[in-house]
């Protein structure tokens, strides 16, 4: 890789190191002995010097029009459509998922910055009639100010580029704190917006460990919006602090996303997207299958084609054009799902396949685990209940398709749920039964399009919806405007 560098904060539109001059090593999941790069472990005072640019610059961004911050988002689309396969590499290389996965992401992401730059042009406000003739009434809506933004590093460009692109067309400037995992990449992200010449303190990036900068981020008294994915233990917490404080905050905190087989399904478009929506990514996914229901009479049938499937699946380094699932992002990662494998056998589950490292040659020194099935699994059990993160599927054998609608809402999440059949009533039901933001039918539970409204029920999300013109919602507060003549 030639010389390893460090990457630096983003601040008021410069790159600074730390105040405190610590920086730590990215590994590279595929081989945990590759240090990608360095990049900075910053103090509070960091993130206080990010928020004061911030605030000195949302006046000024506030005040462009919407189609003027539209076409900085235009340009900084346009900068990460040309390093697309740079910045790609470099999410590989940190965080493990495939070269073609990466680049899909990237492309989402300036998909994304494309689709809100064209926001700016669209109505943002209602006139309302007034009961007084002489009057003119109308609604506006009005910037928060300073968004924190604080992202996971499972797709390190798609979810901080949803979040920021958004906030941005409504008129907020950003302080960003990236997974510490997967920083450079995000680095590399904020330099497609310097080169897009986007005015110093609208976007700010600071780097380090989330129970110093995030935390930060969250008590911030001059932090008006927190957007936040990640774990439900840690959102909950940034939530507490957002609503001690007054901010207004959006949590996207993960699933246990089922799918469903009913007796009339076509089994092969349901292996098919049982593999796809729960080992893609190493099920580094919140929408990925976690949890797969499948009636009793297909359930036989439809396990030997799921085995079937997952032995052709090759396991290894994500910059290799033969891989189809890379290792877990982290040794942190590996160990938890590890340790999810371990409690589902202690707890009962019968292992079908997988269950531990991968044993093949040559990758002894990355975070690999084997795609892993279990059935013999009961909806009560850890691995029934608990996010693993990892590619780890559950096989539950129902008798009714009533049944399995009960078992796939017996959980605390509710983000996204599949069901495969041919039964247009059952799709129906289905659709109104089932507690899940994101409604699959004959299609993977792992997948949303980005003019879409995104996020779940119940611990899966704090109530408010990522993404499309929904995004509006969450980033602006509206102005009702009553003028007498």
């Amino acid at each position: 890789m030639g010389e390893i560098k460090t990457y630096l904060n983003y601040i008021n539109g410069g790159w600074l190191a730390s105040s405190i001059g610590e920086v730590e090593g990215s590994i590279n999941p595929a081989n945990r002995h590759e240090i990608v790069g360095y990049v900075q472990k910053s103090s509070i005072a960091d993130v206080n010097e990010a928020v004061v640019a911030a605030k000195a610059a949302k006046l000024a961004w506030r005040k462009l029009s919407g189609s003027a911050r539209g076409d900085y988002l235009y340009k900084v689309a346009d900068k990460l459509e040309r390093r697309l396969d740079e910045i790609a590499e470099m999410m590989t290389l940190e965080m493990g998922k495939t070269f073609p996965e990466a680049k899909g992401e990237t492309a989402r992401g300036i998909a994304i910055l494309r689709y809100y730059a064209g926001e700016g042009m669209r109505k943002t406000g209602d006139v309302i009639p007034s009961t007084d003739s002489a009057a003119l009434m109308f609604t506006t809506r009005v910037p928060l100010g300073v968004v924190g933004v604080i992202t996971p590093w499972n797709f390190p460009v798609a979810i901080p580029i949803w979040k920021i692109a958004p906030a941005l067309i409504f008129g907020n400037t950003i302080v960003f704190k990236p997974a510490q995992e997967t920083a450079i990449t995000a680095a590399l992200v904020m330099e497609c917006f310097e080169e897009a010449g986007i005015p110093a303190g609208v976007v700010n990036m600071v780097t380090g460990q989330g129970d110093v900068i995030g935390q930060a981020i969250a008590d911030h008294p001059d932090i008006h919006g927190i957007t936040f994915t990640g774990s439900d233990r840690i959102g909950k917490m940034v939530g507490q602090s957002a609503l001690a404080k007054g901010a207004k905050y959006q949590l996207e905190m993960g699933g246990k996303n089922p799918i469903i087989v009913v007796n009339d399904a076509d089994l092969d478009l349901a292996v098919e997207a049982t593999v796809s929506g729960g080992l893609r990514s190493t099920g580094q996914k919140c929408t990925a299958t976690s949890r797969v229901i499948v009636q009793s009479e297909v359930y036989e049938s439809f396990k030997i084609k799921l085995l079937q499937r997952i032995k052709e699946i090759r396991v290894g380094p994500g910059m290799d054009a033969s891989t189809w699932m890379g290792p877990c992002a982290s040794e942190k990662q590996y160990h938890t799902v590890l340790s999810y494998i371990a409690k589902g056998i202690e707890e009962g589950g019968t292992l079908l396949c997988g269950g531990g490292k991968v044993q093949d040659e040559g990758l002894d020194a990355g975070y690999y685990i084997a795609p892993t099935v279990f059935e013999h699994i009961t909806s009560s059990m850890t691995i029934a209940q608990e996010e693993i993160f990892g590619p780890v599927l559950a096989l539950i054998k129902v008798d009714s398709f009533e049944e399995a609608i009960q078992i796939a809402n017996d959980v605390k999440f509710g983000l996204s749920a599949s069901v495969f059949t041919r039964d247009f009533s059952k799709m129906l039901t289905f659709m109104h039964d089932i507690d899940a933001g994101l409604v699959r039918i004959n299609a993977e539970s792992a997948g949303v399009e980005l003019q879409a409204p995104f996020g779940g029920m119940k611990l899966s999300s704090s109530g408010s919806r990522e993404q499309g013109q929904a995004a509006i919602e969450f980033y602006t507060d509206i102005k009702t405007v009553f003028i007498k003549s």
